[in-house]
């Protein structure tokens, strides 16, 4: 059985963001090489924050989601998001972020994707997910970046 992983947005704006070369790289180069190996997720989160977007990127991420399962926005996602609110560890202007946490955590993905430094791939941010997700009895997903999964 393959491992799951929860791609966030920042992870398909990578694929074509000229500003950040080196991180577009290793982007394009994981998406050709390595996701075929994973069981890949997106949510309508991700699609909405994509649709944003002007052309002609738009159009290009929205194509690097096809293929991949769509995990569903239920009760149970809003609840946990508002837990990681009311407890400090997402500030509420960054609801996307716990939403993000929180589809991970429900569907039991074993690794978010991410390549938001400040409020995803956080040392202390996730040992405060962790915590809060073992006391809730919801699983805990490795919060990681494209880099952290490159065999090459």
């Amino acid at each position: 059985m393959k491992l799951s992983l929860y791609l966030e947005t920042s992870v398909i704006g990578a694929y074509l963001d000229n500003g950040d070369p080196f991180r577009r790289d290793l982007t394009i180069r994981w998406f050709e090489r390595e996701l075929g190996e994973y069981r890949a997720c997106s949510s309508i989160l991700v699609r909405r924050e994509i649709e944003r977007i002007d052309e002609p990127h738009r159009s290009s991420y929205l194509k690097l989601l096809k293929g991949m399962d769509d995990l569903d926005l239920v009760d149970e996602v809003a609840i946990l998001a508002e837990g990681y609110i009311s407890r400090g560890i997402f500030h509420r202007k960054f609801m996307a972020d716990a939403v993000h946490v929180a589809i991970a955590s429900f569907h039991k993905i074993d690794y978010l994707v991410t390549w938001n430094f400040g409020h995803l791939a956080n040392v202390r941010k996730q040992a405060r997910i962790r915590l809060f997700n073992t006391a809730a009895g919801f699983f805990s997903p490795s919060i990681v970046t494209p880099e952290f999964l490159v065999h090459s």
